[in-house]
């Protein structure tokens, strides 16, 4: 701030000002940040992969039929590492990494679920599951309807 504006300022003001400059935050390493978030979204979905892999390789599913049970076990595995404390710890590393893959989605319902157990199973659990994954899911759904009926439109239009 420069001394002009220092004068008008009132001693409080001023006081107050150097209090806001000393509990600036600092600066995050962006790059870093973003380059932990790469790694580990990328071995999340390397996981993935294996478990699809997996599935096709022993329980001879195709690939078009493989994706929704390794997305399922992807959900499962964490839901159980939330539920140990694993999955937080990563989350706090990883950042985005480990929140915009499917895993996030398990991570928000697990975590509301064990959040609000002490209220019960039914208004605990059962009314405070969804609380963040809900409005993801109902966007998706929202989302692929538009999606589908502009498809149909432009379908019975013999445009596609």
């Amino acid at each position: 701030m420069s001394n002009n504006k220092k004068k008008k300022l009132t001693p409080t003001q001023q006081e107050y000002q150097q209090f806001a400059n000393n509990r600036e935050v600092v600066k995050r390493p962006l790059l870093k940040n973003c380059i932990k978030a790469f790694l580990v979204g990328g071995i999340i979905c390397v996981i993935g992969q294996l478990i699809s892999t997996f599935y096709m390789y022993f329980f001879k599913f195709t690939e078009q039929n493989v994706g929704n049970p390794t997305v399922a076990t992807l959900i499962f595995i964490t839901m159980l590492l939330t539920g140990f404390g694993v999955y937080d710890r990563l989350a706090q590393f990883a950042g985005a990494g480990s929140a915009v893959p499917v895993t996030g989605f398990g991570n928000a319902v697990i975590s509301a679920a064990i959040e609000h157990r002490t209220e019960g199973f039914v208004l605990g659990v059962g009314g405070n599951i969804f609380k963040l994954a809900g409005p993801v899911i109902v966007f998706g759904v929202f989302s692929a309807f538009i999606v589908a009926l502009i498809k149909t439109i432009l379908i019975q239009w013999g445009g596609l």
